[in-house]
């Protein structure tokens, strides 16, 4: 073979193996629920800033991540002793904590109420709402009165309740409200991009105890079935026990976050405003055949403004 062509073949066969290696990178990895550094992102310098963001990128692809943070470990724990403390009262007691039209939004939603929109069978938990509250005369109050109602906590009942859930749902606010930044990076927007949008939203905190299955009414609940939240951005900081479930490519994975890491994931409003780059976190809360005992978990509902908006739509 003349040597002009000898050098041309080679070349081919450089391109070809290239060619090849490049299609080996760009295959579809397998989604998975990464964990990724909250502080090393607003600390570190620019290699660990974009490493944060293309994790959380990467990850809620499956619409859930897990994250380093800074919420006080000793909160937690007061907070949730504190509604192990209420919810073990007496159903009559419980029941005082009930506000008729609340929809959930606030006070106390009793067993069988809650229903998730692909089942016709209750969700056997029980729970206890407070969300954000806004002086009487405000707009968005007087005009959304559903959606900022006052606290109805069972201070009486628990005395100190009402004080260590209030620093917890600011502590939650202040948590997702830093985590947004990272997602407004990795979709291309200044990181301040939801700052504005979550000024006064009606964010609601959510605390949940699932009973023993063993006490269920019936073979056809489960403790929550599949959905997806109606919100920007979810947070679990801790639950006591397995159960909740991610659906990955059609089938379902354990969300079991390290020690000392939240659970964070997508909700519609974040697909929407993301043109569904970020898809809604689809999951499930469902006890093993051999599990035994109670779950409690506590979760931050993030609404914006939008809200009002899209409730509509959605």
């Amino acid at each position: 073979m003349a040597p002009r062509k000898a050098r041309r073949a080679a070349r081919k066969r450089v391109v070809a193996s290239a060619v090849g290696r490049r299609a080996k990178v760009r295959a579809p990895a397998r989604r998975e629920i990464l964990e990724v550094d909250l502080l090393a992102y607003e600390k570190g310098g620019r290699r660990a800033r974009q490493a944060v963001v293309d994790g959380v990128r990467r990850s809620l692809t499956t619409g859930f991540v897990y994250a380093r943070h800074d919420v006080e470990t000793s909160l937690i724990d007061e907070a949730y002793a504190l509604l192990a403390a209420f919810f073990h009262l007496p159903v009559e007691v419980k029941r005082r904590y009930v506000v008729p039209g609340s929809m959930g939004q606030t006070g106390y939603t009793g067993l069988l109420v809650e229903t998730a929109a692909s089942h016709d069978t209750p969700d056997w938990k029980e729970m206890l709402n407070w969300g954000r509250e806004l002086p009487p005369g405000h707009p968005l109050r007087r005009r959304y009165p559903h959606r900022y109602m006052e606290r109805c906590l069972p201070e009486d009942e628990v005395p100190g309740i009402a004080k260590v859930l209030g620093l917890f749902f600011e502590r939650m606010l202040d948590l997702q409200r830093r985590f947004l930044r990272v997602i407004a990076e990795g979709v291309g927007c200044a990181p301040t991009f939801f700052d504005a949008l979550l000024e006064d939203g009606p964010t609601l905190a959510r605390a949940l105890r699932y009973p023993p299955m063993k006490a269920a009414p019936g073979q056809d609940h489960v403790w929550a079935g599949e959905h997806g939240d109606i919100n920007l951005l979810t947070a679990l900081p801790r639950a006591t026990a397995r159960g909740l479930q991610v659906k990955i490519e059609g089938a379902w994975v354990d969300a079991l976050a390290p020690e000392g890491r939240a659970i964070l994931n997508s909700g519609m409003m974040l697909e929407r405003l993301t043109n569904g780059r970020l898809p809604t976190g689809i999951h499930r809360v469902v006890a093993e055949p051999s599990q035994q005992g109670e779950r409690f978990s506590v979760v931050s509902d993030l609404l914006d403004e939008l809200y009002k908006k899209l409730e509509l739509e959605i």
